[in-house]
């Protein structure tokens, strides 16, 4: 008897604490949407029907307003519809929004303070030491290594093509080839070829960061909505095999470098700069990085492997995604194709026939084609802030308290028609002189503000490095009938679910 009134009590405090967990934006005032208890708008995420962004992008579509109450999974968040509201939180009242609310423990858990998760003046000042890593002058200087990982996906493509006639390729797979020996190479310095060595280690290691197991699910979910569970873990000694094989796979590296003063142009040489002289060069032909006098070491190992790690994880799927989704479109765009193809042979032409930084700096065409890509397909689809201090909506009676998640829809807003006209169709021309007839403030697929990507230069970069080299020495065969890609539901980041086919044969 006993027994069942306790376990009746329980699940009535379970019922009352539900209810009024799944009430807190009616008791605020806010209009609210998702309210699918127990979780709320990630219902679709949890039936494995939608990913994370994309059941963000269906609540964007299917409500009204500037600003959404939902609920992700037990903890209410709120989501910012109108383009000008977001564009004040990440830039003119950044004050009040500064952080990501994400877990980081920068004493106790080295691993987690990457410039992503690092908050107030701890971030403020690593980014500040961490900006002269991506001048044009380090970028031009590191390009070589990149026009390197180019030719040995050039070189791939001749043995994978037949001699005659075209093939269709999955370009996804491939560009996630190039897009990991990319990030080995310049930001991790290793020599590798993940192309003819499919099973070297940087490659593995990476597989495993990628993996759509239940207990990286777990574990992503307490990192972003849950950090002190994610705390929790940490402490008990839950360890995550990629995150502890990229660390040793840094420390070793470190120690190869210092040990026999090695000098490569890489993100990892600057990282070595700051820890081994206390800042990074602003000198741009300044590359190496032996201890001061007074030889301190102002970061350690596990710092370097944190910022390295991020690098990857922000650099892969984006980089990897946006090549990838930009030779579809033109495949299926002839007229975008031919001026994509005639913009790279003039700057290549101008710069005596050489694939260099500066030539691929001029291809202004094929920026544009970059850009709508980003807009169309962003590789993260969504932006996350938490607010720092209470913030009034304007022109509203509404306060967004202090500590409530904050959520931006970029393929929400960079899809929308009140931003973007036609917003599915592909138009590079949106952004060439005279053409720009959107909403500036809804397109931010780097985010904006003072957190805007750090790296963002560095990717677009790299991005049309490879659409060069593809449509330089390739050519793309144009679709038969135009079709959208199918978005995948698993992960954050967007990624089609059946691939990026693309027919190719040579020149």
């Amino acid at each position: 008897m006993i027994a069942i009134l306790l376990l009746i009590s329980a699940v009535s405090l379970l019922y009352v604490y539900l209810k009024w967990t799944f009430s807190y934006w009616d008791r605020k005032g806010f209009p609210s949407a998702g309210v699918t208890i127990p979780f709320g708008v990630l219902d679709a995420v949890r039936r494995g029907k939608r990913s994370f962004g994309m059941a963000i992008y269906d609540l964007y579509n299917s409500t009204k307003g500037p600003v959404v109450g939902m609920y992700l999974t037990l903890r209410p968040a709120l989501l910012i519809r109108d383009s000008q509201l977001a564009h004040d939180v990440l830039v003119k009242d950044f004050a009040s929004f500064h952080d990501r609310g994400v877990y980081v423990d920068e004493k106790n858990d080295p691993m987690s303070a990457s410039l992503f998760a690092l908050e107030g003046a701890s971030w403020k000042t690593l980014r500040t030491k961490l900006s002269p890593s991506f001048t044009s002058g380090k970028l031009k200087a590191m390009f070589q290594t990149s026009n390197d990982v180019g030719d040995k996906l050039v070189a791939h493509l001749d043995a994978l093509l037949p001699k005659t006639g075209s093939q269709k390729v999955e370009m996804k797979s491939l560009m996630s080839t190039y897009a990991v020996d990319i990030i080995a190479s310049t930001i991790f310095g290793l020599d590798v070829d993940s192309f003819t060595d499919p099973n070297n280690e940087f490659l593995q290691i990476s597989k495993k960061v990628n993996r759509n197991k239940v207990t990286d699910i777990i574990r992503g979910t307490a990192l972003f909505l849950y950090p002190g569970l994610e705390s929790l873990f940490v402490r008990i000694g839950w360890k995550q095999e990629a995150t502890e094989r990229m660390r040793e796979l840094t420390h070793r590296t470190v120690d190869l470098r210092e040990k026999n003063n090695i000098v490569r142009r890489d993100m990892l040489q600057l990282l070595l700069q700051l820890r081994n002289q206390g800042k990074i060069s602003t000198d741009d032909t300044v590359w190496t990085a032996e201890s001061s006098k007074h030889g301190t070491q102002s970061v350690s190992k596990d710092f370097i492997a944190a910022q390295l790690f991020l690098f990857y994880v922000a650099g892969f799927e984006t980089t990897a995604a946006t090549t990838s989704f930009t030779l579809y479109e033109l495949a299926q765009n002839p007229e975008m194709l031919a001026k994509a193809q005639e913009d790279v042979r003039n700057a290549i032409e101008k710069h005596d026939g050489k694939l260099t930084y500066d030539a691929i700096q001029e291809m202004k065409y094929l920026e544009a084609c970059v850009i709508e890509t980003t807009r169309k397909y962003p590789g993260l689809p969504l932006l996350n802030r938490i607010c720092t201090e209470d913030y009034p909506v304007p022109d509203s009676k509404l306060v967004i308290k202090k500590g409530t998640p904050i959520v931006i829809s970029l393929i929400g807003m960079q899809r929308d028609p009140e931003y973007f006209p036609d917003p599915l169709s592909y138009q590079p021309e949106r952004y060439l002189d005279g053409n720009q007839d959107y909403n500036r403030a809804a397109f931010m697929p780097f985010g904006d503000g003072p957190r805007v990507c750090i790296g963002a230069r560095m990717g677009k970069v790299n991005v049309k490095l490879a659409l060069a080299k593809i449509l330089t020495n390739f050519n793309l065969e144009v679709s038969k009938e135009k079709r959208e890609i199918e978005i995948g539901v698993h992960g954050i980041p967007l990624m089609a679910k059946e691939g990026i086919p693309v027919v190719l044969s040579r020149k």
